[in-house]
């Protein structure tokens, strides 16, 4: 279907142009009008042009008796032009559209578009002829049994002969509301269902029940039911929000659903079946038909008609006979209207146009026919249900008049048929101008256009073709206007559609969108010319943009020029290097040519200045842009690259206004056949360039000159070709490689500073890593002494430089030993070891002298913002059985399990300030090392969920010296909580001279570290924070 847009797209434009030169033919030939049947011709739609033929043929005889009658000389004759869809996928009206372009194609290849055309019936094929915002507006009348579709509505030159989609969903929402005379209760909501596979009118007349902008929707509360079991659970349900079932189809339709579930007895059903003649030819009951409701049209006064071959005639064969008899009716009125004022009969005339199948009556083999302004048939519609009472029928005409209501009249007759018909009414008096109706009241008349007006069609245009298509966007939105026949628009654009050159790009038409009207051209894979110069990677300079293949760009580029200034186009006026482009073969294409009367023509790098001057464009002027754009291919740069200046607006001013000196041009230092070639292009005088035949004429001399390769076969220059590009390949794909293998080791080294690297390698290749539980690990806590109250004197960016410093060095300690950091909560740092790799006892000894390294550097340690105070941290450390795992998808972490983890925690939250407090299991293992650890016994402490434990201080190790800072005593850590907050005061305000108080917030990206401290602060601490302290730096700092 896709694939026959873009056909019609390219098509629509060829018929604009045309279109008014068949009219003139069609009138000027001799006084035969000639019509065009366009129609389905399968096996079983009712509308196959193999049974509208004979109704068809017989309407002509009966008009051609007319006009004899009439004293006219005129008949009409008839083109019969069947499309066959069986080898689409979606058969019928699915794939209509194609075939109707086709067929359209045809038409005016031979010269026989014709007076007026019948059909399509497909909403699908008649949209695409009648839409404005398509394109395809044929004026020729366009009868229709059929097309019903909302898509359809108000076409100005479309009539149709059955009641439209319109038509049913205004009568469903008057119908909704007529509860007189006891015929119907008041209904509130209603279920509409929508089957899968439904016949062309059924799709459109639910589509319109469902379509939200239209007057059913808008007045009536329903629910769509898309499926058989959606069907059957709203029936079922006892929550159902109505008893009222909407549904197109058939009798045998509602004797399925009645089979296959139990319906309860207050459920109506409301059967669209407008085209079954059954219900008028056969009155016996169905008990399946009780409590339906069937909506259709009244008995026709063809019933049981049967043509040769035993065709029985039905709607759409008597709607095309009525459409010949109209537009014979409207041709032979103006005919006599003209013999009336002229004495002689004529032998042409004008074609009628299409107001006069607007607001007219005729009677046809359909019966009286009464067309609105819309040129849509207003219709009475019957209301048939089974009685279970009396068994008898109550026919009720009900007229529109005033009020717009359902008015039934008195002179109800009954009869013994077993079927009840209320006919309600949608009769127009024979007046000229019709009067007020059920479907169509004054006060929602113009709602209901204003709401279809422009009723949407949406088509899936798909790039995925063996022909790829690309919108080009150079035409704009000043091509949003009307497709007139004799516009400027439509003729540029039909001398496009003739340009077919190897080195130009295919236009296929048009295409419009709400934004504007935008043409359809080829698409090059590889994008503009300026995206290939600016691709030093896929295309690099040396190896495969060389010199040669710089010169067989520019020669593709002139002789697309050269095709285009000798075609009816004439002149390009926007070339540049962003409207050349490079397909998958390396073959430069020139694009976005054409319609230079509509668009403005740009002012740019590429203009020339004689253009810049003065608005225009000229063949002249292609050539300086040509000149632009070679030296744009040579030195690879910028458009108009010159090391004087740099900026547009002043390189267009200083090409615009020349100075005395000389004439502004780009850079290109060099002296040769190509450099004075592009220098003639650029000349100043448009008279002294060379034109695109001699440009091309030169590149070849250059190319064939190039490297002494005169007398090189062109088997030679191809190997050699390959050979480069070959060269080139293995260049790209080695460059390319290291660039993946470097951003692969980029993103390995993140990942392992998020997750061990047994953890990362499991997710890499598994997507999952299993929980492992480990006999024996050692869990390290630490957290800051008097955290709250610092942060409570310090700024949020204060405190998070303040961890971001204190917790990148305690990273600095961990790479020296084997051990993994779990996380940092707030102030809380957490380390582990012995997991994810097992290390026998070597996870306490490890974790003992992390222990010792970090504290060591505390006793060193400066608070930046808060100079002198002194920083305190606490230690736990225990050894046990541990779980550890990967938790979550989103930002995994790898999380550790167990008692072992409270228990360190506690011995963190027990212990005192500078100490590394150690549980029992640690002293345990560590002793069973070589390692000499000193230690003091603490004595029994209480942990919370374990009771008293034996715990202990570690302090050293025996041989090796840390410089660890003096402890506090439990007085002195007592005497530092209740003076911490007067400490911090008192160093905020005893900054030094050269500090001011927006430096007290200042924080430590934006400060100089300084580690000593001048000795008036230490002088003026309390003496219990005279600590012994080292001033010789951590080796890990």
């Amino acid at each position: 279907f896709s694939t026959c847009f873009w056909f019609g797209v390219a098509f629509i434009l060829f018929v604009a142009l045309v279109e008014s030169r068949m009219l003139d033919k069609c009138m000027k030939s001799k006084p035969k009008y000639t019509m065009n049947i366009v129609l389905l011709e399968d096996q079983t739609s009712d509308w196959s042009l193999r049974f509208v033929k004979v109704a068809v043929l017989q309407a002509i005889e009966a008009d051609w008796q007319l006009n004899i009658a009439a004293g006219l000389n005129t008949k009409l004759t008839a083109n019969f032009n069947g499309f066959n869809t069986t080898l689409y996928k979606r058969r019928g009206c699915g794939s209509s559209t194609c075939e109707g372009v086709e067929i359209l194609k045809s038409l005016h290849t031979k010269g026989e578009v014709g007076c007026a055309m019948l059909g399509p019936s497909c909403t699908f094929a008649t949209f695409f002829m009648v839409d404005v915002e398509i394109g395809l507006t044929l004026t020729i009348p366009i009868i229709s049994a059929g097309s019903f579709g909302l898509s359809c509505d108000y076409k100005a030159n479309l009539t149709r002969l059955l009641p439209p989609a319109r038509k049913i969903s205004n009568f469903f929402v008057h119908f909704w509301n007529f509860t007189r005379h006891g015929l119907k209760m008041h209904w509130g909501r209603a279920y509409v269902y929508k089957k899968a596979d439904q016949t062309e009118d059924c799709f459109w007349y639910i589509n319109a029940l469902e379509a939200p902008s239209v007057q059913f929707a808008v007045s009536i509360s329903r629910e769509m039911l898309r499926s058989n079991k959606e069907l059957k659970k709203a029936i079922q349900s006892e929550d159902r929000h109505s008893n009222v079932f909407i549904l197109c189809g058939t009798p045998d339709d509602i004797t399925t659903i009645k089979n296959e579930t139990t319906i309860p007895p207050e459920i109506v059903f409301i059967l669209i079946d407008i085209y079954n003649h059954g219900y008028h030819t056969n009155m016996t009951a169905n008990p399946s038909m009780d409590n339906v409701l069937v909506l259709t049209l009244p008995e026709r006064q063809y019933n049981n008609t049967v043509f040769y071959n035993n065709t029985e005639l039905n709607d759409y064969m008597a709607g095309y006979h009525d459409g010949v008899l109209l537009f014979g009716h409207v041709l032979r009125q103006r005919l006599i209207r003209e013999l009336r004022g002229r004495a002689t009969q004529p032998t042409a005339t004008e074609l009628p146009d299409v107001n006069p199948f607007r607001n007219v009556s005729f009677q046809g083999m359909g019966g009286h026919y009464v067309l609105d302004e819309n040129g849509d048939r207003d219709v009475n519609f019957s209301v048939i249900y089974t009685s279970t009472i009396d068994k008898q029928v109550g026919f009720m005409q009900c007229n529109c008049w005033k009020g717009h209501h359902l008015r039934p009249l008195l002179n109800s007759s009954r009869t013994s048929f077993n079927n009840h018909l209320i006919t309600l009414s949608l009769h127009l008096p024979d007046s000229t101008k019709p009067c007020l109706c059920l479907i169509q009241c004054v006060n929602e008349c113009e709602e209901v256009k204003t709401s279809h007006e422009r009723m949407s069609f949406t088509l899936t245009l798909s790039l995925s073709l063996s022909l790829s298509l690309s919108l080009s966007l150079s035409l704009s939105l000043s091509l949003s206007l009307s497709l007139s026949p004799a516009s400027s628009l439509s003729f540029c654009l039909s001398q496009l559609l003739r340009i077919d050159y190897y080195n130009l790009t295919k236009f296929y038409g048009t295409v419009k969108f709400e934004y504007g009207l935008f043409g359809v051209f080829e698409f090059c894979e590889r994008g503009s010319l300026r995206y290939v110069l600016n691709d030093t990677i896929s295309y690099p300079e040396k190896t495969f943009m060389d010199l040669e293949f710089k010169i067989s760009v520019m020669y593709d580029i002139a002789k697309g020029m050269s095709y285009l200034h000798s075609s009816n186009i004439e002149v390009h006026g926007r070339l540049k290097s962003s409207n050349c482009v490079v397909d998958n073969r390396m073959v430069v294409k020139i694009t976005d040519f054409g319609c230079n009367t509509i668009l403005n023509p740009c002012k740019d790098l590429w203009t020339a200045p004689e253009h810049l001057r003065k608005q225009g464009i000229s063949q002249k002027g292609d050539v300086y842009s040509f000149a632009i754009i070679a030296q744009e291919i040579i030195l690879r740069k910028k458009p108009f690259f010159t090391q004087a200046c740099s900026d547009i607006a002043e390189k267009l001013s200083m090409v615009q206004y020349p100075s005395q000196t000389g004439f502004f041009r780009p850079d290109l230092n060099f002296e040769t056949a190509l450099y004075m070639l592009i220098k003639n292009c650029w000349e100043e005088d448009p008279e002294r360039r060379p034109d695109f035949k001699k440009i091309e004429g030169s590149l070849g001399k250059i190319f064939s000159n190039l490297h002494n390769q005169a007398n090189e076969s062109y088997m030679d220059n191809l190997i050699r070709r390959l050979q480069m590009y070959s060269r080139n390949l293995e260049h790209l794909v080695e460059e390319r490689t290291s660039l993946y293998k470097a951003e692969r080791d980029r993103a390995d080294k993140l990942n392992f500073l998020l997750l061990p690297a047994p953890v990362v390698r499991s997710l890499k290749e598994t997507g999952s890593v299993e929980p492992e539980l480990f006999d024996e690990v050692t869990v390290y806590f630490s957290d800051i002494v008097g955290f709250t109250t610092l942060c409570q004197y310090s700024t949020p960016m204060e405190v998070v430089d303040m961890l971001n410093d204190i917790y990148k060095n305690f990273d600095r300690i961990l790479d020296h030993h084997d051990v993994y950091k779990v996380e940092t909560i707030g102030d809380a740092y957490m380390v582990a070891s012995g997991l994810p790799r097992r290390n026998g006892n070597r996870h306490a000894v490890d974790i003992a002298h992390m222990a010792l390294d970090i504290l060591a550097f505390v006793g060193t340690f400066q608070l930046q913002h808060l100079p002198g105070i002194p920083l305190w941290i606490r230690i736990g450390v225990h050894s046990g059985p541990c779980a550890a795992g990967v938790v979550g998808n989103k930002m995994p972490r790898y999380c550790l399990f167990g008692d072992t983890v409270n228990t360190a925690s506690r011995m963190e939250s027990t212990g005192l300030p500078l100490r590394i407090h150690v549980s029992q299991p640690t002293i345990n293992i560590l002793q069973r090392t070589d390692c000499k650890f000193e230690y003091e016994q603490r004595g029994e402490t209480f942990l919370k969920g374990k009771g008293n434990e034996m715990t202990y201080w570690l302090t050293g190790v025996t041989g090796t010296e840390y410089n660890l800072p003096t402890p506090p005593t439990a007085e002195n850590f007592q005497r530092l909580k209740q003076d911490l907050s007067e400490m911090i005061v008192s160093s905020l305000e005893n900054r030094g001279p050269g500090t001011n108080g927006m430096e007290k917030r200042k924080t430590l990206s934006t400060r100089v570290r300084r580690r000593e401290t001048n000795g008036s602060q230490e002088d003026g601490l309390p003496e219990y924070l005279h600590l012994a302290i080292t001033d010789i730096p951590s080796t890990y700092l």
